[in-house]
C-alpha cells in the first residue's frame, strides 16, 4: 500500500443536485476536485455511471497518485456503517451498496461512507471554524437542516450513525408539518424550501423587493408602514410570523395572515387563493392543496417551484464552482438555482423586502431554539452553522443569537458560540477524506468485511 505522503484520499461528496469528488492530501489539502450534476430522475444504474466516471476523471487528473482509501459523504437515510443508501432525493438509489460498490473498484484500501451533513461536520472541526474545539456541532441550513456531534474532540456517532441530526428536534410542536412524519422539527420550519415557501404564502414575489421603511427593518417588531397614498397599510407586523399586507387599492386586502404558517392568501376575487401578477390573468402563485405552493414562470404553465411533495427539492442547491482549485478568496460558497430559492430570497431581504426579512427572522429564531436545546444537552462549546442559508449573514445570525440568549440562560450554556462555517462546498469533500486521514477521531466503527 502506498504511503500517506505520496498517495491520496478519493472523496466523493453526493448529492441530489450535484456529484463532487476529489482527492485529498494528508494535509487536508484538495488536490484536484471536479463537479457533475446529479442526472435527474436516473436509475440506479445511470447515476452509478455518472459516480463512476467522474471518479475516473479525477483519478486521471491526479496523475494517477495511488489513492489510499475511500471517503464519501452521501444524503440519508443510509444503513451505517455498511453504506447501502437510500437518499430521499435521488429515488433512484434505494438500498443501494455504495460502498460495496466502490470497495469493489478500489480494493485493498478502505472505503467509509457517512451523512453529507456528518462530514461536514468534520471537515469545519478538523480543517475548518471548529479547529480546537473540543465540543460542537456542525451545522448545515440548506435544502434541509443537518449536522454532526464533535464530545471530547471525536465524532459521535449514536447507534445507527444519526447523532447530532438536529433538524428534527422539535422547536414548535404546533407548527408546520415535517416530511419526517412529525411537526414542528427544526427542518419544516428553517430549510431553505421552507422559508421560501412561507413568504410567498405572506405575498413574497421573488425580485420584487419592497423596501418599506424602519418598521419593515426589523421584522417582527410592532408598528405600521404607510406610503405616500393616506390610508393605504402596506405591513403591519405584530408578533413574529404575523403580518397584514394591504394592496395599493385601498380596502383591498391582498394578504391576511392571523394564525401564523397559515395560507390566507387572497386575491379580488372572494374565496379565490391567488396571487396575480402585473400581467391581467396571469398566475404568479397558486395555493389550492393545502402544503403545497407553485409559483408560475413568465411561461404560462410552467411551474418553477412547487412544494409539499416529499423528497422533492423547492430550493435548487447546486455546488458546480468554476474557480481555480485552491482558490476560496473570492468564492460564492453555496449557490443555488431557483428563482425563488433562499437565495432570492436572502437577497430581497437585504434590499429590505419585510415579508422576506420576517422569514429569516421566523427561521433564525427557530434555529436559536434547536441550538440552545442541544447546548444544554451536550454541554456544546462552539456551533458552527453552513449551507446555502448561512449566506445571509446577520438576517438569519441576528435572530438566531437573539434566541438563544434567551433560552440558554444557565451560566455552562450561555457560553457556547455561534459562527459561520468557513470551508464552504469543499467542507464535503474535507469531511470525507477525513474519515480516512483522521480515522482515530471520525471514524469508530469497524470496516465493514
Amino acid at each position: 500500500m502506498a504511503s500517506r505522503e505520496s498517495g491520496a484520499v478519493l472523496a466523493i461528496d453526493i448529492g441530489g443536485t450535484k456529484f463532487a469528488a476529489g482527492l485529498v492530501g494528508a494535509d487536508g489539502e484538495i488536490i484536484v476536485a471536479r463537479r457533475v450534476a446529479t442526472p435527474p430522475g436516473g436509475d440506479a444504474g445511470t447515476l452509478w455511471t455518472a459516480l463512476t466516471g467522474l471518479v475516473d476523471t479525477v483519478v486521471r487528473e491526479g496523475n494517477d497518485r495511488p489513492v489510499i482509501g475511500v471517503g464519501v459523504g452521501c444524503g440519508g437515510p443510509m444503513t451505517w456503517p455498511d453504506g447501502e443508501v437510500s437518499p430521499l432525493n435521488m429515488p433512484g438509489w434505494r438500498g443501494f451498496p455504495l460502498r460495496e460498490r466502490l470497495a469493489g473498484r478500489f480494493p485493498g484500501v478502505p472505503v467509509r461512507v457517512h451523512n453529507d451533513a456528518v462530514c461536514v461536520a468534520v471537515a469545519e472541526h478538523w480543517r475548518g471554524a471548529g479547529r480546537g474545539s473540543a465540543d460542537m456541532l456542525g451545522m448545515v441550513v440548506s435544502t434541509g437542516v443537518g449536522g454532526g456531534l464533535v464530545l471530547g474532540g471525536r465524532l459521535i456517532d449514536g447507534g445507527t450513525g444519526n447523532a447530532g441530526h438536529i433538524g428534527h428536534v422539535v422547536v414548535d410542536p404546533d407548527g408546520p408539518a415535517c416530511e419526517c412524519g412529525g411537526r414542528g422539527c427544526l427542518e419544516a420550519v428553517a430549510r431553505g424550501p421552507a422559508l421560501a415557501t412561507w413568504a410567498l404564502s405572506h405575498g413574497w414575489l421573488s425580485g420584487r423587493a419592497q423596501p418599506s421603511g424602519p418598521a419593515a427593518a426589523a421584522p417582527g417588531g410592532e408598528g405600521a408602514q404607510r406610503p405616500e397614498a393616506p390610508g393605504e397599510d402596506l405591513l403591519r407586523s405584530g408578533l413574529p410570523g404575523e403580518e397584514v399586507l394591504r394592496s395599493r387599492v385601498p380596502g383591498e386586502d391582498v394578504l391576511r395572515s392571523r394564525v401564523p404558517g397559515e395560507d390566507v392568501l387572497r386575491s379580488g376575487v372572494p374565496g379565490e387563493d391567488v396571487l396575480r401578477s402585473g400581467v391581467p390573468g396571469e398566475d404568479v402563485l397558486r395555493s389550492g392543496v393545502p402544503g403545497e405552493d407553485v409559483l408560475r414562470s413568465g411561461v404560462p404553465g410552467e411551474d418553477v417551484l412547487r412544494s409539499g411533495v416529499p423528497g422533492e427539492d423547492v430550493e435548487g442547491a447546486g455546488v458546480v464552482s468554476s474557480r481555480p482549485e485552491g482558490d476560496r478568496g473570492s468564492e460564492v460558497l453555496y449557490v443555488e438555482a431557483e428563482r425563488a430559492s433562499g437565495r432570492r430570497l436572502a437577497e430581497d431581504a437585504a434590499a429590505g423586502d419585510p415579508v422576506a426579512r420576517a422569514a429569516f427572522a421566523r427561521a433564525g429564531r427557530a434555529l436559536g431554539i434547536a441550538i440552545a436545546s442541544a447546548t444544554s444537552l451536550c454541554d456544546l462549546g462552539l456551533v458552527t452553522v453552513g449551507g446555502g442559508l448561512s449566506q445571509a449573514g446577520p438576517l438569519l445570525f441576528d435572530p438566531l443569537e437573539h434566541a438563544l440568549r434567551e433560552h440558554a440562560r444557565l451560566a455552562f450554556a450561555a457560553r457556547v458560540r455561534v459562527v459561520p462555517a468557513a470551508l464552504g462546498q469543499d467542507a464535503g469533500l474535507i469531511g470525507a477524506s477525513a474519515l480516512i486521514l483522521a480515522a482515530d477521531h471520525y471514524w469508530t466503527a469497524p470496516d465493514p468485511r
